[in-house]
């Protein structure tokens, strides 16, 4: 079964500078069997991010999780797409951004539930307006 990764452990498990934020997320991603599903937007954001914190190395890293097989990266259909704008509409005062919207959408549609994520706001989104995540790592 697949994991929905988000932006943030992305980042940490390649950027040893996060500290414990690193190591809790290498923990994390040894216990997790199967490869990581992530979105394009939350792909995106990773890049940007290791770009800046270590340049081409840390992106280079990041595609490496890719050519092994222990990240994909999740399609959306044209409804998905629809579906992130009515989600960052009703999550507008939390906010949601377009990178926890894809990933709420994801999880829709691949029936999901776990995602490995250091955004507390996972904790209030709901999958299809019913059900909550089940968030990693635990507080």
């Amino acid at each position: 079964m697949s994991t929905l990764a988000d932006t943030g452990p992305l980042v940490a498990l390649i950027d040893e500078g996060q500290g414990e934020v690193h190591l809790t997320c290498v923990a994390e991603l040894a216990s997790l069997s199967g490869p990581l599903l992530t979105t394009w937007p939350c792909f995106t954001e990773a890049m940007y991010f290791l770009g800046d914190l270590k340049g081409w190395s840390g992106q280079e890293a990041l595609w490496g999780f890719i050519e092994r097989g222990a990240l994909r990266i999740h399609l959306p259909a044209v409804t998905e797409t629809k579906r992130m704008r009515v989600l960052m509409e009703k999550y507008f005062d939390t906010p949601m951004d377009l990178a926890d919207a894809s990933l709420v959408a994801a999880a829709e549609t691949q029936k999901l539930h776990r995602i490995f994520t250091l955004d507390s706001d996972f904790r209030v989104y709901r999958i299809n307006g019913t059900t909550g995540f089940d968030v990693l790592p635990q507080p």
